[in-house]
């Protein structure tokens, strides 16, 4: 199998990390494997020596006219793709799905497209509608993470797509659970969409109830200087920590007594997924495009709350910071259903649906 996979950049994102881990996988499972990004950027997610880089630029583009840019990258997209022949075009993310769509035309070679968050905001706009009901019915197959996100498209793509959700690195699996009673933890980008303004307030309304517990928030971003502001206003200093990124999140997350997701929309949030991997009880919005929902299977496996309500999320907090068997419960089950994202698992997902389009 020749594989070309197609991205925008390979660092700062849980696509990004998918698609570095699958361009690794598939070349030890002796796939021949071109991972090409429109260009290179610091702090790249490791891919091995058999997967062939290339960059369609050698930085990013000057060019403000939007049109002349993604006609430039489709043309030299276009060419990678003719010189390395491969089986299939795999792409992840609203503009390299688009040019892919576009840069494969008339060639013999199949297309997999991929949606990776929120089809709502990734697919908005007029230009939005016309990629998504135009233009990905026309590939060969589709993955996505969530039945929601499937279904936001028409019935021509759902027919010929596959629900896959990410992989955990295994050493999530193996964490030794050195649990701080009360620590509460979030992961995440300091931005609007994560919305750690939410479960600082929500935090705010039982930190007193409950003296021990604290918030530790990993992650940095645009709203770090709001957050240390509102975190000043409650008076929660000693409580409330921005804790910066982590190289090695799983070790915070061995001393945590509950996570929190307090998103307004998400994928499939790698985060919490590694979380449950670790077996720490968690609360979730229930965001769109329905990930938590899907990894809960309801409540099974932790507490939904919905998107922005503060007092749905404070009851949540409450109801685990009281009840310990609770907390036992949903930790347990938790790491039950994280059995199915496992590495290896999900791969063979991948590579069975990828051989299937190759010979449909």
């Amino acid at each position: 199998m020749r594989i070309l996979f197609y991205i925008n950049v390979l660092s700062g994102g849980g696509a990004e990390r998918v698609i570095a881990n699958l361009s690794n996988q598939f070349a030890n499972d002796n796939a021949e494997v071109i991972l090409v990004t429109t260009y290179s950027t610091p702090k790249e997610y490791y891919v091995n020596d058999k997967v062939s880089r290339i960059n369609l630029e050698f930085s990013p583009s000057t060019e403000t006219n939007r049109i002349k840019k993604n006609i430039s990258r489709i043309k030299r997209l276009r060419k990678v793709i003719k010189e390395h022949k491969p089986d299939v075009v795999i792409s992840f993310m609203e503009e390299p799905n688009f040019r892919n769509l576009i840069a494969t035309i008339g060639l013999p070679v199949k297309r997999i497209v991929s949606v990776r968050n929120d089809p709502a905001k990734e697919y908005a706009g007029k230009l939005g509608d016309l990629i998504a009901f135009h233009l990905m019915p026309k590939a060969d197959g589709c993955v996505f993470q969530t039945q929601d996100a499937c279904e936001y498209f028409p019935v021509k793509l759902q027919r010929k797509s596959k629900i896959i959700c990410n992989a955990v690195k295994e050493n999530f699996y193996s964490v030794e659970r050195k649990i701080i009673d009360g620590k509460i933890i979030n992961v995440g980008r300091l931005s609007s969409q994560k919305n750690q303004r939410k479960l600082i307030e929500a935090f705010s309304r039982i930190s007193i109830k409950y003296p021990n517990a604290t918030l530790d928030i990993y992650g940095d971003g645009v709203l770090k200087e709001e957050l240390n502001r509102q975190i000043k206003d409650y008076g929660l200093g000693e409580k409330i920590k921005l804790k910066g990124n982590s190289t090695n999140i799983s070790q915070p997350l061995s001393q945590a007594d509950i996570f929190v997701l307090s998103s307004d929309f998400e994928g499939m949030p790698n985060a919490l997924m590694e979380a449950m991997a670790v077996g720490i009880p968690c609360i979730s919005t229930d965001c769109p495009c329905g990930g938590p929902k899907m990894l809960f299977d309801g409540e099974k496996n932790g507490i939904l709350t919905p998107v922005g309500d503060v007092d749905k999320l404070s009851e949540a907090l409450d109801s685990l910071l009281a009840n310990k068997d609770k907390k036992l419960s949903l930790a347990s089950n938790a790491k039950i259903r994280a059995n199915s994202f496992k590495p290896d698992k999900v791969y063979d997902e991948w590579k069975i649906f990828v051989e299937e389009v190759i010979k449909s």
